[in-house]
């Protein structure tokens, strides 16, 4: 779920068009998960095709990345490989958060509560290896570039963003951050609001952009120290992080002892916690293993292509994707008018 170190840094918010013509990697993994997410019928289940194959991962994809096309933006989908070992209990957590979830969803669904069964079906959501695969065949199609990350995709992004192939990564984790992204993007998508997981509501988001040198400025501390700062709250190498330290305390923390981390680890008594050392959780966030043989090549969408993926195979209405294209050429054509004006 990523380190939750929000509360503590500033943000500035962006319109979509301050990222026209601007290359932004995505954390493929965080966005998927979010469609399967808030993607979902009344009564929490997930939308399918006449084979009942899952298909709300790929209405979402569809719909927000040739929105961001269509308005300049060039996407780049980042995913994750292998996770690092210490993931593994984290990993074990978000299985065990989910069987408990199905099980109060079968409970709600034998008394025909529609709000309960949608609030606990919202928490079950898992990405098998076919939906990532049609993920893939997707953006393809969209001519949209895919880079494989070797562990994390966060990871991945940031290196590239450090590379200045992206101008950003894009997430609505924290992890970026610890990974050293230049620049945070949240809430990337054209939509002014999102609806609340596991209910009916919606709150208003406005897409925020958080840059690491003024993080690092405002709070003070090096990158080293930040890597710290969330380990003690809590990451996805150290689920839970230390008992009673919040985002404040752990900064309090990190004053008090600077860069003497042995001190102030044992301070919070980190072998209580954990059977392993902090030093390898920070080695994660700085030397994890990265691909830096990578393309970004983008291509027009491919009409037919996502027709057979879409419609053909999973049972899309026709309607959606020519409605879909006829944004996307009214807006392409616009801008060749505006080119050859240039040249009048």
């Amino acid at each position: 779920m990523g380190v939750k170190i929000f509360d503590l840094v500033s943000n500035k918010n962006l319109e979509v068009k301050d990222l026209k013509n601007k290359i932004v990697g995505i954390d493929a993994f965080n966005v998927l998960y979010q469609f399967l997410s808030s993607i979902r019928g009344s009564d929490g289940a997930l939308l399918q095709d006449s084979n009942g194959r899952v298909t709300s991962h790929l209405y979402g994809l569809f719909s927000r990345t040739m929105n961001l096309i269509t308005a300049g933006v060039k996407p780049v989908y980042v995913f994750d490989g292998k996770a690092p070992d210490l993931k593994y209990l984290e990993q074990k957590r978000r299985s065990d958060l989910k069987k408990e979830a199905l099980n109060k969803y079968e409970i709600a669904k034998q008394s025909g509560d529609l709000d309960e069964m949608k609030k606990y079906a919202s928490r079950t959501s898992r990405l098998t290896q076919e939906m990532i695969e049609d993920a893939k065949l997707l953006i393809d199609s969209m001519g949209v570039p895919i880079v494989q990350a070797p562990s994390e995709g966060e990871a991945q992004a940031t290196f590239m963003c450090k590379q200045k192939d992206v101008y950003a990564v894009a997430s609505q984790d924290g992890d970026s951050l610890l990974f050293g992204a230049p620049i945070l993007i949240k809430n990337l998508t054209l939509n002014n609001k999102r609806k609340v997981s596991g209910t009916q509501s919606y709150v208003d988001i406005k897409i925020e952009q958080i840059e690491l040198k003024t993080v690092l400025s405002e709070l003070e501390i090096s990158q080293d120290q930040l890597i710290v700062l969330g380990i003690l709250i809590g990451t996805d190498f150290n689920q839970g992080g230390i008992k009673g330290i919040g985002p404040k305390k752990a900064l309090n923390l990190i004053k008090k002892h600077n860069e003497n981390f042995e001190a102030l680890f044992e301070e919070v008594n980190w072998n209580n916690f954990y059977d392993f050392s902090y030093k390898e959780v920070i080695n994660i966030f700085k030397n994890i293993k990265v691909n830096s043989e990578y393309s970004l090549k983008f291509n027009k969408p491919n009409k037919q292509k996502i027709i057979e993926i879409l419609v053909d195979k999973h049972n899309f209405s026709m309607d959606r994707i020519n409605s879909t294209f006829e944004k996307y050429e009214k807006k392409q054509g616009e801008l060749s008018q505006q080119n050859l004006g240039a040249w009048t």
